[in-house]
């Protein structure tokens, strides 16, 4: 016999906070079969180019409120355009900064 989901889901809303996080995270654990090593060295990469670009003032981090609102409006233009492109950058502003050098992306 076959576990419910929905019963142990259920049972798992019952657990503390702590016990849910734990959980959730050897739940989302158990569905990565293997490491793929180029794509997480790509992320790390991602990752230091854009601390360096905050960094060096580059660009200009954007409120999370402001972020969330540029991707619903994104997404409407999207949907509206038949677009599958987005701001592939993240919520950044890109300014000139003399000096700075910037890579395309």
């Amino acid at each position: 016999m076959k576990p419910d989901p929905a019963k142990l889901l259920e049972e798992a809303l019952k657990l503390s906070p702590e016990a849910r996080a734990a959980l959730a995270a050897s739940l989302l654990e158990s569905l990565d079969k293997g490491v793929d090593e180029d794509l997480e060295a790509a992320w790390a990469a991602e990752i230091a180019k854009r601390i360096q670009e905050l960094d060096s003032g580059a660009v200009e981090p954007v409120p999370w409120a402001e972020a969330r609102r540029m991707i619903w409006a994104g997404s409407a233009a999207r949907e509206g355009m038949g677009s599958s492109r987005g701001n592939r950058g993240g919520p950044y502003r890109t300014r000139v900064v003399p000096g700075a050098e910037r890579r395309g992306g």
